[in-house]
């Protein structure tokens, strides 16, 4: 096959380069530049040189071409204002998720499309951890053997078009065996640590990316079952529900478990655990199904974030968009705007906002 291969510069799509070509296929490397690297390097240590020299270093040892191709404007447009959008609304974004259902498999698609139209690539890898299946005429897609770094938490929301068009070669794979293949393949990047934090963002970090858009706003950190001022904050986007750091406060430990928005208060309450606040309970709007139809059972499992932590839910339909999630034990950030991630044992069914 003719394969374009989107390259970061770290080990994972190193060595999913590498697999391909020594496997016989065309490949072509692509490194994606974004632009908040370049607009918000006086924040800090910007990657994107380190990570390039390293993507060159990679495809001069594998004699595979390499693309550079800028999706600054899109990033901009897309993943950036919807990022801010959701936290001046009180909400926790993600993203992650609509930097690989808008970018990576979607803006990058039509990308190569319209500028590399003659090469008609039949894949485009990466080196997420996941696995795609045909069954029964459609794509499903399944988890990986690493619970820890399975990522269909953050491809949950791809179509049964974008799925078909993606490659996956590392997804069967755990962490320890790809880190021996780098080593295998003696690749630039085999001792080059896993990156951290925001797909767009890199080293840079959130609270730095947030006061750059909206700046500070100072405001009262409220105890939530007294009403009392317990002290001050610089604006309530720079908090979510569950935080526990960066409050500031002594005698706690004390958790983020509201805010209003529109009088600029973040509520904090010592009892966070009490029995009486159940947090098991949340609705979801937005409902994207991989398949195309909801599931036929409301026996399922859900993540409300990237990890292992999984758990078995009971889903009630209230209207054609909305759904309750009732989940079989309790956790203590659930948040607005968080995206609820549902499986069917090892099938990834597709994502839904946390609205309420």
């Amino acid at each position: 096959m003719k394969i374009a291969v989107l390259v970061s510069g770290g080990v994972d799509s190193s060595v999913v380069l590498a697999l391909l070509k020594a496997q016989g296929h065309e490949v072509v490397a692509f490194y994606l530049k974004i632009w908040l690297e370049d607009e918000l390097s006086f924040l800090g240590e910007c990657p994107w040189e380190e990570d390039l020299s390293y993507v060159q270093a990679l495809c001069q040892k594998l004699d595979v071409p390499l693309e550079i191709l800028s999706m600054q404007q899109e990033y901009h447009d897309k993943v950036v204002g919807y990022t801010i959008s959701e936290i001046k609304a009180g909400r926790t974004p993600n993203p992650d998720i609509f930097c690989n259902s808008w970018i990576k498999f979607g803006a990058f698609y039509d990308a190569i499309a319209t500028h590399y139209a003659n090469a008609n690539f039949d894949k485009v890898a990466t080196g997420h951890y996941a696995q795609v299946m045909p069954q029964n005429d459609q794509f499903v897609l399944k988890i990986t053997p690493d619970n820890i770094k399975d990522q269909t938490y953050f491809l949950a929301r791809l179509t049964q078009a974008q799925l078909g068009k993606a490659l996956f070669p590392i997804g069967h794979l755990v962490k320890s065996q790809v880190r021996q293949l780098a080593e295998q393949f003696d690749l630039p990047t085999k001792n080059r640590k896993d990156s951290q934090g925001i797909c767009f963002l890199g080293k840079l970090k959130f609270s730095d990316f947030v006061k750059h858009h909206l700046g500070e706003n100072p405001g009262d950190l409220i105890e939530y079952e007294t009403g009392r001022k317990l002290g001050n904050h610089l604006g309530f986007w720079f908090y979510t529900v569950g935080q526990r750091q960066g409050l500031g406060l002594s005698g706690g430990p004390w958790y983020v478990v509201g805010k209003d928005v529109v009088k600029n208060i973040v509520y904090i309450s010592k009892a966070y655990f009490d029995e009486a606040k159940e947090r098991d309970t949340f609705e979801i709007a937005n409902c994207h199904w991989i398949s195309g139809h909801a599931p036929k059972t409301d026996q399922l499992q859900v993540k409300i974030r990237h990890g292992a932590q999984q758990y078995n839910c009971v889903l009630k339909k209230i209207n054609e968009d909305r759904w309750q999630v009732k989940l079989a034990a309790r956790d203590q950030g659930i948040a607005a705007g968080q995206y609820a991630v549902f499986y069917d044992g090892a099938i990834c069914l597709g994502a839904a906002m946390i609205a309420k």
